[in-house]
């Protein structure tokens, strides 16, 4: 088992979609990257410093990080700068933060690609995790719950077959 923290605009969306695929074991969402300590929503809605990301546990005899990734940046728009959809501010940034050196051998070959696709530096942050905080209850599983929230991910892209 592996984990991915990643952090793609509003998290309810990310969870939901990454929820989806073989292999995926567990998904949880939380605020990471910021201060040293746990923020509650209001304030990482009014610039903790935290950005919404999402736990991602994976199986890797069952699905690839580098799959993963490139699922990741179907999502996401790898140029903007903390905004995704009509989301906007820090908390909204994007970042791939690995838990493991030996991750980095299969994140960069993908980052590369996509910056090479993009034609400019990606606005994705990259590094370790610093900090996971979890997310407040009613934050998990969001979408399952509130199956009209909104969501800067296309609807079509929540099937059970992302590919």
């Amino acid at each position: 088992m592996k984990t991915i923290y990643l952090a793609g605009g509003c998290f309810w969306g990310v969870q939901k979609y990454f929820d989806q695929f073989d292999g995926v074991v567990r998904t949880e969402t939380g605020y990471a990257n910021g201060p040293d300590r746990a923020p509650g929503y209001e304030e990482v809605c009014a610039d903790s410093g935290h950005a919404e990301t999402v736990r991602i546990d994976y199986d890797e005899s069952r699905i690839t990080l580098t799959r993963l990734l490139g699922a990741y940046f179907r999502i996401i728009d790898p140029l903007s700068v903390n905004r995704q959809g009509h989301d906007e501010g820090i908390q909204y940034r994007t970042g791939i933060y690995y838990t493991d050196m030996d991750q980095l051998a299969e994140i960069e070959p993908v980052w590369h690609e996509q910056e090479r696709l993009a034609g400019a530096k990606l606005a994705v942050e990259l590094g370790p995790l610093i900090n996971f905080f979890p997310a407040e209850e009613y934050h998990q599983h969001y979408l399952d719950k509130n199956p009209g929230g909104y969501c800067h991910i296309p609807a079509a892209l929540f099937t059970r077959n992302p590919d």
